[in-house]
């Protein structure tokens, strides 16, 4: 429930007597409004009862009464109660609220609320003593009037927003307060009045209706108002209660303020140099509205075709550049500009005020310039293969006072195009080509002397052609059908030409044929027609004839062409269907002769290099003597020591055991038996050199396998017919192979036949 700020007003004397008035009208009205709510009941007591034994008063009772003592709120009347009857009710409240005695006195026992409960709706029964029901049940309101126990209350903040010199009258917001009281009565009727503000707003005492009072709100000088608003119950009385709040009013800008300057001349400088375009300086501008509301217009009195003044983005004047300066020809510009206001919505208020003129002076400063060429391209003319000494002339000049002197170069050192440093005159280096190049574009510099600025122009040179280019035939293959007839045209030749002219081609036969002949068709085209036939492909005779063309310029080129001529036998539509190619004359260009020599160079050399490979190769294997032999066999005699055991395996005790004369080669297997590792300290021999070539050449190889392992000795010669040659897997004493077979095998197998005591009368003028 809502607090209450004053539970209980006093009331004497006329306000007493509105109160009661108010308060018999408002239960009287509630009470209608209940029996109105009844349709059921009333139209059952219409239909069903022809008298009413229920009779009583409207029953109320006034809000917020003490509960210290029951309060009387009525009596409920029968006309069949007696002495031995009571009533009973029941419904909202009943027995705990509300009690009724024998006699029908309510009585309420609790103090109550309106604003939380205003009415409660009961149900009232009679019984006798035997408590038998003497009336039906009957309901019955208890209407809680009001009394004026609450204040008025502003639920929200009120804020409001109102354009300055905004017509009188104008609504700016509406203020409202609520109050609990019954808003049927005084007690929630409120009045609202302006405690502050009321010079320039008025409000409306019953709606809360704030207006403006006069016309002359301003916001330059006043932006804000805060109203204070009072809302009151008892319409207003002294009495009522109240309520207060604060609307705060912010007047909006419009545009009722010419801009201006802040001071009556301006005077800026810039160089020479600046591009057009660019801006020169920033015009400070004064305007009291806000920037949306700042409009302003310019206008320049003078030099418009080289200044200009545009808004900035804070709607000040940007002074720009339009066109280029030159200090040497105006140093200074002096002009007035003229400011307004577009959309100005009141007349101004500072009118009087503003300054709308004021005076610009731009000081032009000196610059060194860059020399200025006369043009900004130039365009010249150049017959091709001629040496031209005068193509035309640029010209170059110092803007600047001191109009220093002119040199002029080329960019390009390999250009074609040369230049006169001092005058500027072009000519040629070299003949022009204009098959090659149609247009020379140069870049030409213009330096001031001795160290000064430099600038740079294009000129383009376009060679002109001359009939230099002989023409060229262009044609398909022509042949000539066995079943050809004299007068059929076999054929249609044309001719192209490198020149820029317009050709006109004249076709002539070089030589009389007896079998063709060439016409004119004068459209650069001719046909070869045949003057008779009687041609076969069995015929060993080859046909061809030379074609004169003549391209018409000046002064005129031709040029002649040999053009074989087949002969093939064709089908009815003259498509041929076997031909017999008749010779063509095959011209070679140099460069294409060039590169045939050198690819046959290119050949002998790769040829030249296998050559000598494979006799290395071959010189290699033959000169390796007894040694390389010797380590294949002997090396090893025993398993182990690995690939850094080279000192193992000297050769010189199998060679000093071959050459004693005591023992007999024939003891090839025994004496090869008793061999033994020689000392450290002595000398290694051929043997020992090779095992270690072989030694670095494994050790560099990562795909190779080490000589000394199992798996190459142990399967050595697997596919040859004479199997295996390893000692690995055979004993050196107790063999019992023949091993005849190996002389056989030519001179390199006839010291391995010695040593396995195979007869040696075979090998006796061995070198070994």
């Amino acid at each position: 429930m809502m607090m209450k700020q004053s539970a209980w007003r006093t009331m004497t004397g006329p306000e007493l007597g509105m109160s009661l008035f108010t308060l018999a009208l408002t239960l009287s009205l509630t009470m209608a409004e209940n029996m109105d709510q009844r349709p059921s009941l009333r139209a059952s007591s219409v239909l069903h009862r022809q008298k009413r034994d229920w009779v009583w008063n409207s029953l109320y009772i006034e809000e917020e009464k003490p509960a210290d003592s029951p309060n009387y709120v009525g009596k409920l009347k029968s006309t069949k109660s007696g002495g031995d009857t009571h009533y009973v009710i029941d419904g909202e409240g009943a027995n705990t609220i509300f009690k009724v005695d024998q006699k029908g006195d309510i009585y309420a026992y609790e103090r109550l609320d309106r604003e939380v409960k205003s009415n409660y709706r009961l149900r009232a029964q009679l019984f006798d003593s035997s408590d038998n029901l003497l009336e039906k049940v009957e309901e019955f309101v208890i209407q809680v009037n009001d009394i004026n126990d609450n204040d008025p209350v502003f639920t929200k903040t009120f804020n409001a927003s109102i354009k300055e010199r905004s017509k009188r009258g104008t609504k700016v917001i509406e203020v409202t307060a609520t109050d609990a009281d019954d808003p049927t009565t005084a007690n929630g009727e409120l009045a609202y009045k302006l405690l502050e503000g009321g010079n320039f707003f008025n409000i409306d005492s019953t709606k809360g209706v704030i207006t403006t009072k006069y016309e002359n709100l301003d916001r330059e000088t006043q932006g804000s108002y805060v109203v204070v608003v009072q809302a009151q119950d008892l319409r207003g009385i002294k009495q009522g209660g109240t309520a207060t709040t604060s609307v705060t009013i912010t007047v909006s800008d419009i545009n009722d303020n010419m801009v201006s300057f802040t001071k009556g001349s301006y005077e800026f400088t810039v160089k020479e140099d600046m591009k057009p375009g660019q801006r020169i300086d920033t015009v400070v501008l004064e305007d009291r509205d806000e920037i949306q509301n700042k409009d302003p217009k310019f206008n320049l009195e003078a030099f418009r075709d080289v200044f200009a003044i545009e808004s900035s983005q804070t709607k000040d004047a940007n002074l720009i550049l339009k066109k280029g300066l030159d200090y040497e020809t105006k140093s200074s510009y002096t002009f007035s500009v003229d400011v307004t206001e577009n959309n100005l919505q009141h007349p101004a208020d500072n009118k009087a005020q503003a300054v709308t003129k004021a005076q610009v002076t731009i000081h032009v400063l000196d610059v060194d310039e860059k020399p200025e060429f006369s043009k900004s391209s130039y365009n010249f003319n150049v017959m091709e293969e001629m040496m031209v000494n005068n193509i035309g002339m640029v010209s170059a000049r110092d803007p600047d006072k001191s109009n220093k002197s002119i040199r002029y170069f080329i960019v390009d050192k390999d250009s074609p195009i040369g230049i006169n440093t001092i005058t500027g005159q072009l000519f040629t280096v070299r003949k022009l080509d204009r098959e090659l190049v149609p247009n020379h574009i140069v870049q030409v510099k213009a330096k001031e002397e001795p160290d000064g600025l430099e600038s740079f122009v294009n000129v383009k040179i376009m060679v002109t052609d001359v009939n230099d280019n002989e023409p060229e035939l262009f044609t398909e293959e022509i042949y000539v059908c066995e079943n050809d007839m004299a007068g059929t045209i076999i054929g249609i030749v044309k001719a192209t030409d490198k020149d820029d002219q317009l050709p006109t081609f004249s076709f002539t036969l070089v030589n009389p044929s007896v079998n063709f002949s060439v016409i004119n068709n004068d459209d650069n085209t001719a046909r070869v027609v045949l003057k008779q036939g009687g041609f076969s492909l069995e015929d060993p005779r080859d046909y061809s004839i030379e074609i004169g063309i003549s391209d018409g310029g000046t002064p005129p080129l031709s040029s002649t062409t040999h053009l074989p001529i087949n002969v093939c036998r064709c089908d009815n539509k003259r498509s041929h269907t076997q031909c017999k190619a008749a010779k063509r004359q095959v011209g070679v260009s140099v460069h294409a002769l060039i590169a045939i020599l050198l690819c046959i160079l290119t050949i002998l050399v790769i040829v030249i290099l296998i050559v000598m490979r494979k006799r290395y190769q071959k010189d290699t294997l033959v000169t390796l003597g007894k040694s390389e032999i010797h380590e294949q066999l002997v090396t090893y005699d025993e398993e182990g020591g690995g690939e850094m055991d080279t000192n193992g395996y000297d050769v010189s005790i199998l060679t000093s055991a071959r050459n004693d004369g005591s023992m007999s080669m024939r003891q090839g297997p025994s004496l090869y038996a008793v061999v033994k590792k020689p000392p450290q300290s002595a000398c290694k021999g051929d043997m020992a050199m090779m095992i270690d070539v072989k030694k670095d050449e494994a050790d560099h190889d990562r795909d190779g396998i080490p000589y000394d392992t199992l798996h190459i000795y142990g399967y050595e010669g697997p596919e040859s017919l004479a199997g295996s040659l390893s000692s690995l897997d055979s004993s050196s004493t107790g063999s019992n192979l023949d091993y005849d077979f190996l002389n056989d095998w030519g001179p390199r197998f006839r010291t391995l036949a010695e040593l396995y005591g195979v007869d040696g009368s075979d090998g006796s003028d061995s070198p070994y």
